[in-house]
């Protein structure tokens, strides 16, 4: 992503190749930072820390392969409630976080309420999971699957 068509106008040149430049490598020393943004050791660190304290960094983490670790069955699972009240809502959202199984959930304007990104190791544990979890979710009225055949792209911001 372009982050300078993004910014709000309070990151400058330097906040942005940071940023950038750590979205593509999270471990890259401080030093080497420095050096491809054009600062000195000092000022970098003091700017990484703004941004962070800032929330524009939220965290550093390793990025897993889910293949190797013999997860890459994926399947984006459309949920309709029967209730939408904000006691509702909040009770489903407070349960699907528990899920390890689920990747990502975002709640959709239209003519679903939640689309959830599940990951298991096959197509029967991706059943058992709907079956068991999924459909036991608070409030859950109906879900429709579609299963992901390959990732084109997947990466994060």
């Amino acid at each position: 992503m372009n982050l300078k068509s993004q910014s709000d106008g309070q990151l400058d040149r330097y906040d942005i190749a940071i940023l950038e430049a750590l979205s593509r490598d999270g471990r890259m020393p401080v030093t080497d930072l420095a050096r491809q943004i054009g600062l000195s050791k000092t000022p970098t660190q003091t700017r990484v820390r703004r941004l962070t304290e800032d929330g524009y960094i939220t965290g550093f983490r390793a990025v897993l392969d889910p293949a190797k670790l013999g997860h890459d069955h994926v399947a984006f699972v459309e949920v309709k409630l029967t209730d939408t009240t904000e006691k509702a809502l909040s009770a489903f959202n407070a349960a699907v976080r528990k899920m390890p199984e689920v990747e990502q959930c975002h709640m959709i304007a239209g003519a679903f309420d939640y689309l959830l990104k599940v990951r298991t190791r096959d197509i029967r544990a991706y059943r058992q999971v709907l079956g068991e979890k999924i459909s036991a979710l608070p409030f859950v009225g109906s879900t429709s699957t579609h299963v992901s055949m390959e990732a084109v792209k997947d990466e994060a911001f």
